[in-house]
């Protein structure tokens, strides 16, 4: 199986298991970004997952920023939004796939 398969699959992996547990949260309470941040930091565990969600994504955000332009990717607003509606688990395999794509027709395109 090719890295590009394997990482466009972890995205769709990463982008429906996530919201099979927000969109029925949605539905049940609406868009309510204050009850969602009351929910997320109820304890320190839950604070503890956020937190490591939140300093991941800017991670992230700061490795999209260096690798996107140094490989010469395009798009780079795609993972970055993916981020933002999804989450780090949608947006890094995305990138991935993104980069494996770009650097797959950079191989073909060299003599």
């Amino acid at each position: 199986m090719s890295r590009k398969l394997v990482y466009f699959a972890l995205f769709v992996i990463g982008t429906v298991v996530p919201y099979a547990s927000f969109v029925p949260w949605v539905i049940d309470h609406g868009f309510d970004l204050s009850r969602m941040v009351e929910e997320l930091f109820a304890n320190r565990i839950s604070a503890f997952f956020g937190l490591d969600v939140v300093i991941s994504t800017i991670v992230f955000w700061v490795f999209v920023n260096w690798e996107g332009p140094r490989v010469g990717l395009k798009h780079l607003w795609a993972p970055v939004l993916a981020s933002l509606t999804v989450g780090v688990s949608s947006a890094f395999p995305l990138f991935l796939f993104m980069r494996e794509v770009h650097l797959e027709r950079l191989t073909r395109i060299a003599p």
